[in-house]
């Protein structure tokens, strides 16, 4: 076999320098650990043929398990493109599903991003006219499937896509997709709270050597009846604490004392002088 020109081997040695990465940005056993209890590895029995590069294996039962040194390559490569945009607000994270719908609030909260947490309005990236139009320069999808009105205006005004997708995600128009799993609930709160961590660690908000303080359970969704539960048994507990303390607080010579000044009531006191009153038929 004849040798390969000069120029072709500094290519191939460069390619390979860029596919390891900086060391910096490699993921801590913490980090992998996150990653595996939230199970954000685990994909759907389905499998769309663009997603099939990200797919490490499938288990007995039809799961298709991700690669995950995949999806953290992914992930630092998204968080690099945010930062890249000057300005925060230029960022609007989108999110149809209930489960993203408190990540993309919080994530939009510590980055600066703008953030839609409801049904996506037609014509909100086209329609002038719309209160609620908007010119981002990046969109940030948590599913392709249910966000797809998102995904679909951008490509008639330009604008880039980054995207969370599952195995059985449609990819098109979908410049830069995560590979991860976008439909479990604590799975879309872990990978947005370590985009936004990783984003404020690329600005130098944070420190990379010192942990977060930020807890990721503020990036979970919560369910509005579960809060309600705990805020209704909250305050029965506060209500049967407060008699029991006003009941001991209140002695039996306090008791006797009020008895004896008679401050227990005044209703006699207007009738007391009978001959006041005029009698009927004078």
């Amino acid at each position: 076999a004849s040798p390969r020109p000069p120029g072709i081997q500094i290519l191939a040695i460069n390619s390979a320098q860029m596919s390891k990465g900086r060391p910096v940005l490699d993921p801590t056993e913490d980090d992998v650990r996150k990653l595996l209890a939230c199970k954000v590895h685990l994909g759907t029995k389905n499998l769309q043929k663009p997603m099939a590069r990200y797919v490490y294996a499938r288990r007995k039962d039809g799961i298709h398990v991700f690669d995950l040194h995949m999806t953290w390559q992914k992930l630092m490569l998204a968080a690099r493109v945010i930062v890249a945009i000057e300005n925060p607000a230029d960022v609007c994270a989108i999110s149809a599903r209930p489960y993203g719908q408190r990540a993309i609030l919080k994530f939009s909260q510590y980055t600066g991003a703008q953030y839609v947490d409801s049904r996506f309005t037609p014509g909100t990236l086209t329609n002038q006219i719309q209160d609620s139009f908007m010119q981002p320069r990046m969109l940030l999808v948590t599913d392709p499937r249910t966000d797809h009105q998102a995904i679909t205006e951008s490509a008639y005004v330009n604008i880039p896509v980054v995207a969370f997708a599952d195995t059985d995600s449609p990819l098109g128009h979908v410049d830069l997709c995560i590979p991860c799993n976008n439909r479990g609930q604590k799975a879309i709160g872990m990978m947005y709270w370590m985009l936004t961590r990783e984003i404020l660690r690329m600005r130098g908000t944070i420190v990379r050597s010192v942990p977060w303080e930020i807890k990721v359970d503020l990036f979970f969704y919560r369910d509005p009846e579960d809060v309600l539960k705990k805020e209704e048994e909250a305050q029965q507990q506060q209500y049967i604490a407060a008699p029991a303390a006003d009941f001991a607080a209140y002695d039996k010579a306090t008791f006797e004392k009020t008895i004896e000044s008679g401050t227990g009531g005044t209703w006699g006191d207007d009738t007391a002088n009978w001959d006041a009153v005029p009698q009927w038929g004078e």
